[in-house]
C-alpha cells in the first residue's frame, strides 16, 4: 500500500486524499482475494477491538467481526447497555479508558460529534461505523463494487435517488467528488442536501474533475447513470416519519420505468441496506396494510435483477473495512 495510514482515526472521507481513498480501495480488492484464496496473513495478531454500537446493526458488526478474526484480532462487543456516553461517563473518559485497553475502536451510532470525541480522546485509531452525518465504510465498499462492475471510478456517472440529506447521501457526495464521478442527488426540493456540504463538494469537485448535481428532476437526474443508488425513506428512530416520506418519495421509488430513464441496459443498482422491497418483513406488511404499498424505495423487480449488485455490495463490506483495520493499525 503506498499510503501511510497507521494511526489514522477513518471518521469521514473529508479527511482522506483521494490517493489514500484508492489506495484503501486496492488493499479491499486484495484482501479480497487472499480471503477467497484461502489465505489469512493474520496481521492484525494481538491486536484488540472494540466495537462500540448505541445503534442495531447486521452488516457492519459481523463485517468488523469476522474481518478481525480473519487478520487474528479479537473483537470486543460493547453495545448501547454497556455504554451510556453523557449518562455515567463522558465521551472523553470513556474514550481514554478504551483507548488503554483496546488497540482500535470503532463507533456506530447516532452523533457525529460522539465519534469525533472518541478520536480525540483515545490515543488508538477510531472509526466511523455510521453516524448522522456520514457512513465512509460503505461508501468503500460501493465503490468497490462498482469498480468490480465498471473497472473504473473516474468519470462514473452515479445517481443518487431519495433522502438527498442523509448520511449515505452526504457521504457518497463527498468520495464522488474526491473520485472525479458525475454525482447527481436526485429527491424531492425539501429534501435536497445541506447548501453548506454541497459547496464543500463542489470546492472538491474543481480539483479532481467530478461534477455535482442537486436535482428534483428524476428524468435529468438519472439519464446516462452508470449506478443508480438508493437507500431507505426513513433511518432507525424516526419511525413515526413514515406516512410523510412516502407522500413525497414514492415518485423517487427505484423501479423498472426509472432504470428505463437511464438508457442504458448495463446501468447498476446499489442499496447499502436493508431494503424494503417485498411484504417479507414485518415492517413492509405493517406498510402495505396502511398505504397499499408493496414497495417502498426499490421495486422488488429492480433489487432481485441482474443489474442488482447488492449481495456483491454487502459482501464488500468486509473486505473495505478489513482493509481499513490493517492500514490503520499493521505493525
Amino acid at each position: 500500500m503506498k499510503s501511510n495510514l497507521k494511526g489514522r482515526s477513518f471518521l469521514g472521507l473529508l479527511d482522506y486524499s483521494p490517493e489514500e481513498i484508492n489506495d484503501l480501495i486496492e488493499l479491499s480488492a486484495q484482501v479480497k482475494k487472499e480471503k477467497k484464496d484461502g489465505i489469512f496473513p493474520r496481521r492484525l495478531e494481538n491486536k484488540n477491538i472494540a466495537l462500540l454500537f448505541e445503534k442495531n446493526s447486521t452488516r457492519t458488526r459481523c463485517a468488523f467481526t469476522v474481518a478481525a478474526i480473519d487478520e487474528g484480532a479479537h473483537p470486543e462487543f460493547l453495545g448501547k447497555n454497556d455504554i451510556q456516553f453523557g449518562k455515567k461517563e463522558s465521551v472523553a473518559d470513556t474514550a481514554r479508558v478504551l483507548g488503554r485497553m483496546f488497540d482500535g475502536i470503532q463507533y456506530r451510532g447516532f452523533k457525529h460529534e460522539t465519534v469525533e470525541g472518541l478520536a480525540m480522546h483515545a490515543g488508538v485509531p477510531v472509526w466511523n461505523g455510521l453516524t448522522d452525518a456520514f457512513h465512509p465504510t460503505q461508501v468503500l465498499a460501493d465503490f468497490l463494487t462498482i469498480k468490480e462492475q465498471k473497472g473504473y471510478l473516474k468519470g462514473i456517472a452515479f445517481a443518487f435517488i431519495g433522502d438527498g440529506r442523509n448520511n449515505m447521501a452526504n457521504s457518497l457526495m463527498i468520495g464522488a467528488a474526491k473520485m472525479g464521478m458525475d454525482f447527481r442527488i436526485v429527491a424531492p426540493t425539501s429534501l435536497f442536501p445541506q447548501a453548506a456540504l454541497v459547496e464543500t463538494a463542489q470546492k472538491i469537485a474543481v480539483q479532481s474533475g467530478a461534477s455535482i448535481t442537486i436535482t428534483n428532476d428524476i428524468t435529468e437526474g438519472v439519464r446516462g447513470a452508470d449506478v443508480i443508488y438508493t437507500d431507505v425513506w426513513v433511518s432507525m428512530g424516526e419511525e413515526e416519519q413514515f406516512e410523510e416520506r412516502i407522500k413525497i418519495l414514492l415518485p423517487y421509488q427505484v423501479n423498472a420505468d426509472m432504470m428505463a430513464k437511464t438508457g442504458k441496459s448495463d446501468t447498476i443498482f446499489l442499496h447499502c441496506l436493508p431494503a424494503f422491497h417485498d411484504l417479507n418483513t414485518t415492517v413492509g406488511m405493517e406498510i402495505y396494510e396502511k398505504f397499499g404499498i408493496d414497495a417502498m424505495e426499490v421495486s422488488n423487480e429492480v433489487f432481485e435483477s441482474k443489474n442488482s449488485k447488492v449481495w456483491d455490495e454487502a459482501e464488500n463490506r468486509m473486505h473495505t473495512i478489513k482493509a481499513v483495520m490493517i492500514a490503520t493499525l499493521q505493525d
